[in-house]
């Protein structure tokens, strides 16, 4: 949506202080931890943009708290099963010899949206080392979030969804929905029902550049939509409104034990 479209259906510019309002209206509260996915444009004009997205969550939580995002970066990946847009099958084999390693400081997210791709860069936030699948974290918990990334099972077990499971953490669907819900994908990795794959990707090893292979799972969200509407029929949830967009704030733990079932009884 174009920033002329945005505009033209605020009834209003968002501030700052309305963001943090309506971020307590739904529930959010100092010292929380939020996992959160959010779409700038469905809050509506925001003078601003990002910028004032992320100080309104961080007036909200306190540095007692602990603010998370993905930043993943899905480009560093396999162009084998590029799809959007794809590449000649004759670039493969140079693509995976030429593409640079992840960086935490200077590689940009994709298909993460303007809020993310403005957190990851703030002051004090730490970055997860995975190339592919990193997530942001600032508050009192980042390290403890973002630290011992595994690159084997990337949003399994020793994952920040995990370390966001173990601090009783909360999930805010900000203007979007449950497909965009990457605590989903832990229970994946708990149910057990996904196949295995291998992925590549470009690391730094001893100081230099490589192309490696780690343990997956073949992840799938395509399901996620059906499973949050049964989730959410079957638990109660914080749902309002933060400018324009329908937001929802929920335990993550309650979510990803509902999908580890839901995922075994559907397998």
């Amino acid at each position: 949506m174009s920033e002329v479209d945005v505009i033209k259906k605020s009834p209003q510019p968002y501030s700052t202080a309305d963001l943090s309002a309506a971020f307590k209206q739904l529930g959010l509260t100092a010292g929380m931890c939020v996992l959160v996915h959010s779409s700038l444009s469905k809050i509506g004009y925001v003078p601003g943009g990002p910028i004032a997205v992320i100080q309104a969550l961080m007036d909200v939580l306190t540095p007692d708290g602990t603010l998370v995002m993905p930043t993943h970066s899905g480009d560093l990946s396999d162009p084998t099963g590029w799809e959007n847009p794809p590449i000649p099958k004759a670039w493969h084999q140079t693509v995976r010899d030429i593409m640079p390693a992840f960086d935490p400081i200077l590689t940009p997210t994709r298909g993460m949206g303007a809020i993310p791709e403005s957190f990851r860069t703030w002051p004090h936030v730490l970055r997860s080392s995975h190339p592919q699948l990193s997530f942001a974290a600032w508050g009192k918990n980042a390290e403890f979030v973002t630290a011992n990334h595994s690159f084997d099972h990337s949003l399994g077990d020793a994952s920040p969804l995990a370390r966001v499971y173990d601090l009783d953490g909360y999930v805010l669907l900000l203007g979007v929905g449950h497909g965009n819900n990457t605590s989903l994908h832990l229970a994946e990795y708990r149910a057990n029902c996904r196949k295995k794959v291998k992925i590549g990707m470009p690391i730094v090893e001893n100081g230099r550049r490589r192309w490696a292979e780690f343990d997956d799972i073949e992840i799938d969200e395509d399901c996620f939509p059906e499973l949050g509407k049964d989730f959410e029929a079957s638990h109660p949830i914080n749902i309002g409104q933060v400018g324009l967009a329908e937001s929802r704030l929920f335990a993550q733990k309650t979510a990803v034990d509902f999908a580890v079932d839901w995922l075994k009884n559907k397998a």
